[in-house]
């Protein structure tokens, strides 16, 4: 095709989201892109492949929630697409190739030792991460046929006006398309929190809202004074080992188990708390004892299908299907796993349970009759919500008590006598990735799809799915038995009054008063708040709209928060809810609400599914017979 010029795309972000759609634009040009040249700029100030978020400069301490073979860059045949399956290493793979030799590498100094030792069941430092991240670009870019150019540029994207992108290096890219490849954005402070930062500026007191703890300055924080922490997930844990093991503390292995934290003296005392009061659940390090199941098997597409009625209730409608779903992998593993546990034979308990209700009088009572100790039975209200309705005389009573909620997780994810909660692990992995498309079915009531499936829902996943490493509990108890961590409690509320913030919670009748209150979570999708210029201006201009949600009954409208794109090719849509030609956007807070740019071998990644979707229709887009 010498008689067209080069086709150019604009990829502003380059991370793994924008590599993944990078290495689909080469899997599926033979096919598609019709012998034209194509041209890819990749915009961003961090490096290509590991992007803002897992770039190597960031503390060692730093790592991540999933163990190496749980984390891929690569598509497999799971993974239900149209274009060709390009197979690749997993982190623990290519860990494990490159110091046999069968790779060749640039792995930087700092991560060798580790790259060296890793053991499946480790939990790899970001850095680590960001070195296989960088050798995955690299491939990529090496693989790309013949007619595909790259071309780096380190900066910011900062306008688009029509075809032309500027950069904040002063320079012009002039592109037939756009691919925005959006992370977790940025946002400015909702209201409440500019209530609070007012508060702070008035009283000379400090607050942080939400935001990536890697890329907050804590260092105005000092050493000694008592710091409210809301949030007890991995924002939380990151934000402990940095103010502590950052600060030049220690935590020594003890001969009997447990950790003791040796402090250097600059730590600051966090008072941390949440609507659970809990931290999140440990990571499990085992695997199914038993037999694989099938999943999903009682929350598919057919199970969508058949739900009646429009304006469907979460709770009420869809939270008993992935309930039975949960309960169907925590049971099949106790009953293959585990038989000596159980009275019935799993066909005869398997049959029963397909016919029943989740949570009927018929279903209990077989649960009854099958799992004889109550501590074998899924209980997934005191699942959720561990401390709800418990009170204690004292901080120091309900202090005791976490400890041992903390020690018994402990324990039950490093057991495989309890690998039920394993099989219902999986099986809320499962469930968790139909979601997307029951919501873009557009059958939920606005409101529930909202609190429910964005909010509580959500929340759940990642409390129960999501948590940190085993270790990092464990700090976070040397860190309590050092005095350096204290618990608000369940249902943690903060108050500003008289100069100064307040924070109490439904376990115990303490409050604790602070000049420091750090909001430890990232911010929820807001594009009426985004904190990126670019984003700003093409939201005011009309280019850029914020998708809302229809309830299906009263036809009223809610914002999500989300970028508004048409998710059956991820082009944007305007404020008029018109696609635009040639701009498209992915990325979780886009419509598509896809989750990470890398995942799990064999799960038909939602996120490779969508890169592969529309790296098809930009070729499609560039090539001139299309």
């Amino acid at each position: 095709m010498a008689d067209h010029p080069p086709f150019t795309l604009a990829v502003v972000g380059a991370g793994p989201r924008g590599v993944g759609v990078l290495e689909r634009l080469g899997a599926n040009a033979a096919e598609l892109l019709g012998g034209r040249r194509l041209e890819v700029h990749l915009i961003d100030p961090f490096p290509p492949g590991p992007g803002r978020v897992w770039r190597y400069d960031q503390s060692p301490l730093l790592r991540m929630n999933s163990m190496p073979e749980d984390v891929t860059m690569f598509t497999d045949d799971s993974v239900k697409m149209a274009g060709p399956v390009r197979p690749g290493p997993s982190l623990l793979e290519w860990a494990r190739k490159v110091r046999g030799g069968g790779l060749e590498a640039d792995v930087p100094p700092g991560v060798v030792a580790e790259l060296t030792a890793l053991d499946p069941f480790d939990f790899p430092t970001r850095r680590l991460q960001s070195a296989y991240l960088r050798w995955v670009y690299q491939t990529v870019v090496e693989d790309l046929p013949d007619g595909i150019d790259v071309v780096e540029h380190a900066a910011r994207a900062v306008g688009v006006d029509g075809h032309d992108v500027s950069l904040s290096d002063g320079s012009t890219v002039s592109a037939d398309a756009v691919l925005f490849t959006v992370g977790h954005l940025d946002a400015e402070p909702d209201e409440r929190e500019r209530e609070l930062v007012s508060f702070a500026a008035r009283h000379r007191l400090s607050y942080y809202p939400a935001g990536y703890t890697a890329d907050v300055d804590y260092s105005g924080i000092e050493p000694g004074e008592t710091v409210l922490v809301r949030g007890f997930g991995l924002a939380f844990v990151d934000l402990m080992l940095l103010l502590t093991e950052g600060r030049g503390g220690r935590f020594e292995d003890l001969p009997c188990g447990g950790l003791r934290y040796h402090p250097s003296g600059a730590e600051p005392v966090l008072h941390v708390g949440s609507r659970r009061g809990v931290p999140y659940h440990a990571k499990i390090g085992y695997r199914l004892r038993g037999k694989p199941v099938r999943l999903p098997r009682f929350f598919d597409a057919y199970a969508m299908d058949a739900l009646t009625g429009d304006a469907l209730d979460f709770r009420r409608d869809v939270w008993p299907l992935v309930a039975k779903e949960l309960a169907w992998g925590y049971y099949s593993e106790l009953f293959t796993g585990h038989p000596d546990r159980v009275r019935l034979d799993f066909a005869v308990f398997a049959d029963a349970f397909a016919d029943l209700d989740w949570d009927s009088p018929g279903m209990r009572d077989l649960i009854a009759r099958a799992v004889p100790a109550e501590a074998d039975r899924l209980d997934l209200d005191r699942l959720d919500r561990p401390m709800a309705g418990r009170e204690f005389g004292s901080a120091e009573e309900f202090g005791k008590e976490l400890r041992e909620y903390v020690e018994a997780d402990l324990t039950r994810r490093a057991d495989q006598e309890f690998s039920a909660d394993l099989g219902a692990f999986m099986a809320l992995l499962s469930a968790y990735s139909q979601l997307p498309a029951l919501v873009h079915k557009g059958r939920l009531s606005a409101g529930s799809q909202l609190s429910d499936v964005d909010g509580w829902f959500h929340g759940f996943f990642s409390y129960y799915a999501s948590g940190p490493p085993p270790r990092r509990l464990e700090e976070l108890l040397a860190l309590h038995e050092a005095r350096l961590v204290s618990f608000a409690g369940a249902e943690m509320r903060v108050t500003a009054e008289r100069g100064v913030f307040v924070a109490s919670g439904a376990s115990h009748p303490e409050s604790v008063e602070a000049r420091t209150l750090i909001e430890a979570r990232l911010p929820g999708p807001s594009v009426t708040r985004a904190a990126d210029g670019l984003l700003r201006r093409l939201r005011d201009a009309g280019e850029l709209a914020e998708e809302t949600v229809a309830d299906p009954v009263t036809g009223d409208r809610l914002p999500s928060g989300r970028i508004h794109t048409r998710v059956a090719d991820s082009r944007l849509l305007d404020g008029a809810g018109r696609p635009h030609p040639h701009r498209f956007a992915v990325g979780p807070h886009t419509s598509a609400r896809s989750a990470a740019a890398f995942s799990r071998p064999r799960t038909n990644a939602t996120s490779f599914r969508q890169n592969d979707a529309v790296a098809r229709e930009i070729l499609t887009l560039a090539n001139p017979a299309g």
